[in-house]
């Protein structure tokens, strides 16, 4: 399962970066593999653990904030590994180049 998802706290007075890293530092100790975008995170795994995380996410954000948004977008097809890279990865091949800018 491929998950995109964005945990957005809400109410806050200040910036959310230090908020936003909570929930980053619980996919990274998850062990799953994910990547981190500049509105959104996306992590593929089993469907269990991967909802789970986003959960984790989600209930930490709600100790932090009195109010949390979460979407989630969710890709699963049975059998399917790699997807992370590989869907990238398969666009590029088509247009014959790297697509990411930085």
């Amino acid at each position: 399962m491929l998950a995109d998802f964005a945990v957005v706290p809400m109410g806050v007075a200040v910036g959310v970066k230090e908020l936003v890293a909570e929930a980053v530092r619980i996919v990274d100790e998850s062990g799953l593999s994910y990547k981190l975008g500049a509105m959104h995170t996306t992590i593929e795994g089993d469907s269990d653990r991967v909802m789970d995380v986003i959960l984790r996410c989600h209930r930490r954000m709600l100790e932090l904030a009195p109010r949390v948004l979460t979407s989630i977008t969710i890709d699963d097809r049975r059998g399917a590994t790699g997807r992370l890279e590989g869907k990238v990865r398969d666009v590029e091949q088509v247009l014959a180049k790297p697509l990411s800018r930085v």
